[in-house]
C-alpha cells in the first residue's frame, strides 16, 4: 500500500493478482503455445473445473471481464427478439452501460426479494412479457450468486428458480463475480456442482478473487457451445494468448487457492460487519459473503473518508447513508480494526 494513502474498501478488485500468479506467468512466459485458448494451461483449468462440478462434458471458455461473460452469455443464448429477466438490483440493469440492452435484447425487471429472484417474480415477469403480441418474448433469467447485495441464493431457493425456468421454458444464467464468496460463505450450502446442475450456463468470477483478469464461462448445452468461440471472436472478447487467463485460472484451482482466497475476504467482512453491530450499528443488508452494507450518518461517513476509500451505496429518507465497505483476498486484517477503531473513536466523541 502506498504510504499515506487511503486504505480502499471501496472494491474487490483494486489489487492487482495473487504472487502465485505473478509467479506462474514469470514461469511459463517463454513456454511456446497454441493460440485462442488452445493452449495446455487453459486445458488444465478447464480440467480442474470440470472435477469440480463433476461434468467432463461442460465447456467451458475464458474471457476478459464480467460485462463481457454476461453479454456473451446473453447474446449467445438468445435469438434476436429475445428478453432477459432480472432484478431491478441486477448488475445488467443499471451499471453495465446498457450492453445487453445494445445487443438488442430487452431486460426485463421485477423487483427482487434480499437482493435474489423468486419463482413468483420469474412467474410475473414472463406472463406480462406474453400479455400481447411482439412484445420482447422472454427467454431467460439472470441471477447473480452472491448477488448485488451481497446475499447469497440457498440450494431450496436456487432449485426453485431452475424449476420453474424448465416449466416456463426459460434459460437461467447465473452471474458468478463473486461465486467463490458466495461458495465459502458460512451460510452457504451449496457446491460448484450444484451451481452447473441447476443453471444453463454460469461463470466464475476471477477478476474479483485474486486474478489479474479474467473470467471462466460454463456452458451446459452443446448447441450454444458449439459456437460460442464465434461469438466471443465476433465481440473482440477471444484472445489471441488466452494463456495469459488459462494460467491464471489453472493457478486458482490448485491447491485450494481459489477457495482459501475467498475465505479470507469473507472473514475479513464478517469481522467488520460484527464489529460495527457490537458498536450498534444497523446492516442495511446482511452480511452473508465479502460486502458490508452499513447504515452511518453523513458525519461519519465524512470522518472516515479522511483515511479510508468505500462506495456510498444509497442516500436513505432520514439522510442517513448505505456505505459499502469490501473486501479482498488481500484485505489486512489491520486495516478492518483501523476503520472499526475509527468508528468507534467517533461514536465516543459524539
Amino acid at each position: 500500500m502506498d504510504t499515506g494513502a487511503k486504505y480502499s474498501f471501496h472494491d474487490d478488485y483494486s489489487e492487482g493478482t495473487h504472487p502465485a500468479i505473478i509467479e506462474a506467468l514469470a514461469r511459463t512466459n517463454l513456454s511456446q503455445q497454441s493460440g485462442y485458448g488452445n493452449d495446455e494451461y487453459s486445458e488444465d483449468a478447464r480440467t480442474a473445473i470440470r472435477n469440480l462440478i463433476g461434468a467432463d462434458e461442460a465447456m467451458i471458455f475464458f474471457t476478459l471481464g464480467g460485462t463481457g461473460a454476461n453479454l456473451l452469455s446473453i447474446a449467445s443464448h438468445l435469438r434476436p427478439h429475445e428478453a432477459v429477466i432480472a432484478t431491478e438490483a441486477g448488475h445488467i440493469v443499471g451499471k453495465e452501460c446498457g450492453a445487453i440492452e445494445a445487443t438488442g435484447h430487452k431486460i426485463i425487471t421485477e423487483s427482487g426479494v434480499d437482493g435474489k429472484s423468486t419463482s413468483e417474480m420469474i412467474r410475473s415477469a414472463f406472463r406480462r412479457s406474453s400479455a400481447f403480441d411482439f412484445q420482447p418474448k422472454a427467454k431467460m433469467v439472470f441471477i447473480s450468486n452472491a448477488t448485488e447485495i451481497g446475499t447469497l441464493y440457498n440450494r431450496s431457493e436456487l432449485a426453485a428458480a431452475a424449476a420453474i425456468c424448465k416449466k416456463l421454458d426459460l434459460l437461467l444464467l447465473l452471474d458468478g463475480a463473486r461465486l467463490g464468496a458466495a461458495l465459502t460463505s458460512s451460510k452457504n450450502d451449496m457446491t460448484l456442482a450444484d451451481i452447473y446442475n441447476l443453471t444453463d450456463v454460469f461463470w466464475i468470477g476471477g477478476t474479483k478473487n485474486g486474478a489479474l483478469i479474467g473470467e471462466a464461462i460454463v456452458i451446459k448445452h452443446p448447441s450454444f457451445g458449439a459456437d460460442f468461440p464465434y461469438h466471443m471472436k465476433q465481440r473482440g472478447a477471444l484472445l489471441a494468448k488466452g494463456r495469459a487467463i488459462g494460467i491464471q485460472f489453472s493457478t486458482l484451482f490448485k491447491d485450494d487457492l481459489f477457495f482459501r482466497l475467498t475465505r479470507h475476504s469473507n472473514s475479513a467482512a464478517a469481522e467488520l460487519s460484527a464489529s460495527l453491530v457490537d458498536m450498534g450499528f444497523t446492516m442495511w443488508a446482511e452480511t452473508e459473503s465479502n460486502q458490508v452494507f452499513a447504515i452511518f450518518p453523513p458525519t461519519l461517513v465524512g470522518e472516515l473518508q479522511k483515511d479510508f476509500d468505500f462506495f456510498i451505496w444509497e442516500h436513505l429518507h432520514d439522510g442517513s447513508l448505505v456505505v459499502r465497505p469490501v473486501t479482498s483476498w488481500a484485505t489486512e486484517f489491520t486495516e478492518v480494526k483501523k476503520f472499526c477503531r475509527a468508528v468507534e473513536e467517533w461514536t465516543k466523541r459524539s
